[in-house]
């Protein structure tokens, strides 16, 4: 029997959003295992519109970071979103990190006590109907093994396939073993025959991500520490351009999928392998937009 289909990440941008909606349907006809949409470009109104516009695909935001709006508001569009898609949709819940608190102009408080308060008062809605599934995202094993006791899912983002199984520990047997508690990684993701361009892809996408601490910490957990402290020692001495020299091939190939499509195929399969129940890949393509991308993972898992 054939392995089932990845998830995929689609954000929906603005002048395309008509067409990300059509290209999710689309791969709801192709039988990918889901769509969830990051936080950029409003993800809680474009799965309002995958309740509507689609039948049989699951989906979530993944995520969206529990700051942005109050836990009501957060409640009356969840359950709305429940009871349209027949329980097909997810709240994929995080903290974020630095730029996000900047743009949403907040300060944020202890991730783990803020997380778990917001599930409780989430949780503690009665006046809105039944709620969806909570998915918390993860990067380190203490957020791990809180979403373990409070959640019904979890979600890494570039993640480190190496040490997915020592992340996991931190759930419990019956969690990691239960087909209903939702297990995912985001994985960027460059379908192409030109291993080096896809290679350099995937490079600039997560360059951003080196910025971040909270990233670098899981990283440094990871095993990846010399490579880490290089970036730290960069940034520190203003060589900005330097950071992505620091993320090496074996490091790029252990947190994203490239090349041909077999490639990125056998890749999923090993996410699988790893724990992962539902790979997510994170359409990038060195030939176009996200457009492009997706059209270029409908063709590998064709």
């Amino acid at each position: 029997m054939a392995d089932p289909l990845p998830a995929l990440s689609i954000v929906a941008m603005p002048g395309r959003r008509r067409h990300t909606i059509e290209l999710c349907q689309d791969a709801e006809r192709r039988g990918f295992t889901g769509v969830y949409s990051p936080s950029p470009m409003g993800n809680m109104s474009m799965c309002e519109a995958l309740s509507w516009t689609t039948t049989s695909l699951r989906f979530a935001t993944a995520i969206t970071p529990i700051y942005q709006r109050t836990v009501v508001d957060f409640a009356q569009s969840a359950a709305m979103m429940h009871e349209i898609s027949g329980g097909r949709f997810s709240l994929g819940i995080g903290i974020a990190h630095g730029p996000s608190y900047v743009r949403m102009g907040v300060a944020p408080g202890k991730p783990l006590a803020d997380t778990h308060a917001f599930i409780e008062k989430f949780r503690a809605e009665k006046d809105f109907g039944p709620l969806p599934p909570i998915i918390v995202a993860a990067l380190r094993k203490r957020m791990v093994a809180l979403a373990g006791e409070l959640a019904e899912g979890v979600v890494f983002a570039n993640a480190s396939l190496s040490h997915m199984q020592a992340s996991l520990a931190a759930l419990p047997q019956a969690k990691r073993s239960d087909p209903g508690f939702f297990i995912g990684d985001m994985i960027p993701t460059c379908v192409s025959d030109d291993v080096e361009a896809a290679k350099a892809v995937n490079r600039r996408t997560l360059t951003r991500y080196a910025f971040l601490p909270n990233y670098r910490n899981y990283w440094k957990e990871a095993g990846y520490v010399e490579e880490m402290d290089a970036i730290e020692t960069a940034i520190l001495e203003g060589r900005r351009d330097d950071v992505p020299k620091y993320l090496t091939d074996k490091w790029l190939a252990d947190n994203t999928l490239f090349g041909p499509a077999g490639k990125v195929r056998d890749g999923v399969a090993a996410w699988r392998a790893a724990g992962v129940h539902t790979p997510i890949v994170v359409p990038t393509s060195a030939n176009g937009n996200q457009m492009k991308a997706i059209e270029e993972v409908f063709a590998a898992f064709a």
